[in-house]
C-alpha cells in the first residue's frame, strides 16, 4: 500500500484546513485508516481513525468537535477536515493504514505510512 498525504500549510488560529490521503495498491476498502501527528520534540499521537466501512470513527480528546475524518472507498481517499485550529495543533500529520478492519490505537500496528504533511497554526 502506498499513501500520499497532502493539504498541509500555514493557517491562523481559528482557521481550517483539509488534509487528503490518496491510497494505491491493495484493496483500500478492507482496512482502517488513521491520521497521526507529531509535534517537534513530542511523540507521534493518534489524532483520528476510521474503520473500513466508515461507520466507526475515533478522535483524540484534543480534537473532538473540531476535526472530522472521512473516507471515499471508491476514490481510495481519506480526509481530515480540521476546523477551529489552535497553535497546539501544529505538527507533521501522517496518514497510516493498518491490516485491521477497525481502528487500532498503537502506531506500531499501522504498517503503511504516508510521507507526512506540515500543519502550522499561528497565534
Amino acid at each position: 500500500v502506498q499513501l500520499q498525504a497532502s493539504g498541509g500549510g500555514l493557517v491562523q488560529a481559528g482557521g481550517s484546513l483539509r488534509l487528503s490521503c490518496a491510497a494505491s495498491g491493495r484493496t483500500f476498502s478492507s482496512y482502517a485508516v488513521a491520521w497521526f501527528r507529531q509535534a517537534q520534540g513530542k511523540e507521534r499521537e493518534l489524532v483520528a481513525g476510521i474503520d473500513w466501512s466508515a461507520v466507526n470513527t475515533y478522535y483524540a480528546d484534543s480534537v473532538k468537535g473540531r476535526f472530522t475524518i472521512s473516507r471515499d472507498n471508491a476514490e481510495k481517499m481519506v480526509y481530515l477536515q480540521m476546523n477551529k485550529l489552535k497553535p497546539e495543533d501544529t505538527a507533521v500529520y501522517y496518514c497510516a493504514a493498518t491490516d485491521y478492519a477497525y481502528v487500532v490505537y498503537a502506531a506500531t500496528l499501522y504498517l503503511y505510512w504516508g510521507q507526512g504533511t506540515q500543519v502550522t497554526v499561528s497565534s
